[in-house]
């Protein structure tokens, strides 16, 4: 049986179980300062027929690795050994069957549309594509994408997020990155604060979930108050179901690394950009959403909670580590860039402790100075 079908390069974090079905190729943008993903790679839709050949072609599979669980001995349940077996089987069993192996090991429960900007295929294609996923697969309980504020804006009704919603669309993950009209300008984001709030209203009244994702350290030295304080005025009016935090991580293919180079973006410093998601926290306000910081770059991990009420106790983190003494300060962040540490407490573990120390005192005898320089 064939099995191969098209995937994309990612997929937010959250949906790290979901099964990916690739609408789209690249991103129909690709100009943000900040981000590296497509660079070099030319956009396409992709035909709906051929997304739905896919997705029955997902099924065929899902279908024969159930039959195998049968043959195993596992009922139909597709259990860790029957993972077991499909891996040890290459020449038998290729990439598809152990994507969709790993997918029903976990529940089979969502799917994420890719790539970049798929809310802006045409509502009767997307609807197809929805409504195929759901009768091929019916135990799917949630499907998300991710969406560009300015498309949301410019090009869907709330009627038509409506329909995207009443035909199996659950959620839609929005690169908001800042609330800042001249940094969104600076780094090429191609939306405004005004395309965010739009965009987000119309999500939120169709019924679809939001995620909205905000950039630590995107203003660098130089604005990072604006940053903060306008996006938190964003998100503010928008009252989105989540607010995703995620740290500015360059890379030479990315424009914004050449305005470091010429000394016109000025990055901060780890502290520093603690003290920026602090302002960030303490200007939200009037909304209810679920505030995460689920991304490996992210310094401060246990960072998570409801607003209002965790409000107070996810500042009192930030407090924490702000007050740490230098030395523990450096120990932690060391820790946690090195994935020593999932959260500060794990300092409260001596082998952890001592084990970030050595690298420390490894790292200042092999570059004779300090980890700070």
């Amino acid at each position: 049986m064939r099995d191969y079908f098209e995937q994309g390069p990612i997929r937010p974090p959250s949906e790290a179980t979901s099964l990916l079905i690739r609408v789209t190729r690249n991103c129909p943008w690709n100009k943000c300062a900040f981000c590296h993903t497509y660079k070099n790679s030319k956009f396409s839709l992709r035909k709906t027929e051929e997304v739905k050949e896919e997705i029955q072609l997902m099924k065929d599979i899902a279908d024969e690795v159930r039959a195998l669980s049968w043959r195993l001995g596992f009922a139909g349940k597709v259990t860790k050994e029957v993972v077991e077996y499909i891996y040890s089987l290459p020449d038998s069993y290729g990439e598809g069957f152990r994507i969709i192996a790993v997918w029903l090991y976990f529940g089979g429960k969502s799917v994420f549309l890719q790539d970049a900007n798929t809310i802006m295929v045409k509502n009767r294609d997307l609807v197809d594509i929805l409504k195929t996923i759901k009768e091929k697969f019916p135990q799917v309980e949630r499907i998300t994408s991710y969406g560009r504020s300015s498309t949301i804006a410019k090009r869907k009704s709330v009627e038509d997020l409506k329909e995207l919603y009443l035909a199996g669309l659950t959620r839609l993950h929005v690169g908001m990155e800042s609330g800042y009209d001249f940094l969104l300008k600076y780094v090429s984001k191609g939306a405004t604060a005004k395309d965010h709030i739009e965009a987000g209203v119309k999500v939120k009244k169709s019924g679809i979930e939001l995620s909205e994702y905000y950039i630590l350290g995107l203003g660098g030295k130089k604005w990072w108050r604006q940053h903060a304080i306008e996006s938190a005025k964003v998100l503010n009016q928008i009252n989105p179901d989540f607010i995703r935090i995620r740290t500015l991580k360059l890379l030479p293919i990315m424009p914004l690394y050449k305005k470091v180079e010429e000394g016109d973006f000025l990055l901060q410093s780890e502290e520093e950009m603690i003290i920026e998601e602090r302002l960030l926290i303490e200007k939200l306000e009037g909304i209810n959403s679920y505030f995460l910081s689920d991304h490996i770059l992210n310094l401060l991990g246990e960072l998570e909670g409801r607003l209002p009420q965790d409000k107070e106790r996810m500042l009192a983190i930030i407090d924490r580590f702000l007050s740490l003494p230098k030395e523990e300060k450096l120990n932690y962040m060391l820790g946690r860039r090195a994935t020593i540490y999932e959260t500060m407490d794990d300092m409260k573990d001596p082998e952890l402790y001592s084990q970030v120390n050595q690298l420390i005192s490894q790292i200042e005898s092999e570059k004779s100075g300090s980890v700070e320089e």
